[in-house]
């Protein structure tokens, strides 16, 4: 690890200001904000993260679970994973989303680990996660071994002949199936992002993985209000029980009317590039009668358009098997 200065912020502009001064505008990489550190501290052993400086947000005031006016939820970027996966409200109306936060990780990591630091987590990548490896997302123009190499776990959607990580949260997954809208406080006053516009595709800036600039902070994320009559469900399709990360997941929420489909929302994990929401699965199953046919049949239209490499063909078939047991158990319910 890399020498760094430490700034504790008392306040969300004296963080931004902090972020700000950043002299590069790729992901902000000399200043980085910790909350939990998860993730951070991780790649700053590995010399993959090298901030100049770390700035500890954990004093400011952003770790409450509000109900809004419409019904909705506004959950701030220091919530825990651990208070957020169990807080009533979750669990009654956004299952999804508690379901996927107890997928992830493990129970002490879950106790420290944010909502804001999930969502902007670094891919597994082995490549990425080691400094002696070349690496297009750390390196810009160093390439991508992963595509001939060792790619089990990598991405078959959202993939570019520069990158093919996949991004890993399970929470995110959900958050994309819900709707999420994130609230970003910079430099030049507060923006509010809807979570499909908020991850970018690796295209041929692989560095580039959100809209996050120099100085943005996180600040909360906000859920529409509930869909009057719709369940929900995140299955998650992993090498071992716990502690792992996912080969495939599906977050769906569905209402049906007389055994009809009238609403649905689709996204994968561990099979994209960013959090995959499928609309071509939701096309397929709105109007058509719940059952197995149409279930298989969106699952096949969510990979019609999968690239898989040399050792994760596997997940075209797994992603499928996943998304249509993740359809019928909530149609079931």
């Amino acid at each position: 690890m890399q020498a760094f200065t430490f700034l504790r912020a008392t306040d969300a502009r004296q963080a931004i200001d902090a972020g700000a001064r950043s002299p590069t505008a790729q992901q902000g990489a000399s200043v980085r904000f910790v909350a939990g550190g998860t993730t951070l501290l991780d790649l700053m052993k590995l010399n993959v993260e090298t901030p100049a400086q770390v700035v500890d947000i954990n004093r400011l005031p952003l770790a409450d679970i509000e109900r809004l006016p419409d019904g909705g939820l506004k959950i701030g970027a220091l919530v825990r994973n651990a208070d957020l996966a169990n807080h009533a409200d979750v669990k009654r109306d956004y299952a999804v989303l508690s379901e996927a936060l107890l997928a992830g990780a493990s129970a002490q990591l879950r106790n420290m680990a944010t909502t804001g630091g999930n969502l902007l987590q670094r891919t597994r990548c082995m490549y990425f996660r080691d400094e002696h490896m070349p690496c297009n997302k750390r390196e810009p123009g160093s390439g991508c071994p992963a595509i001939d190499g060792a790619n089990r776990s990598l991405a078959i959607l959202g993939t570019s002949e520069h990158c093919i990580a996949t991004n890993p949260s399970d929470m995110n997954v959900a958050l994309a199936a819900l709707e999420a809208r994130i609230v970003i406080q910079g430099t030049g006053g507060e923006r509010t992002v809807p979570i499909a516009d908020f991850f970018l595709l690796p295209g041929d800036t692989p560095q580039h993985e959100t809209v996050m600039q120099p100085g943005d902070l996180i600040t909360h994320v906000l859920l529409p209000p509930p869909t009057r009559g719709a369940r929900s469900h995140y299955l998650k399709l992993r090498d071992r029980a716990s502690y792992e990360f996912a080969l495939a997941s599906a977050a769906v929420v569905l209402s049906t009317d007389s055994g009809r489909i009238t609403h649905a929302r689709v996204a994968l994990g561990g099979v994209g590039t960013r959090p995959w929401r499928s609309l071509e699965a939701e096309q397929a199953l709105l109007g058509q009668m719940a059952e197995p046919a149409t279930f298989a049949s969106a699952a096949s239209a969510a990979l019609r358009d999968a690239k898989p490499q040399s050792e994760n063909a596997f997940k075209v078939e797994l992603a499928r098997r996943c998304l249509t047991h993740a359809l019928s158990t909530v149609a079931a319910a």
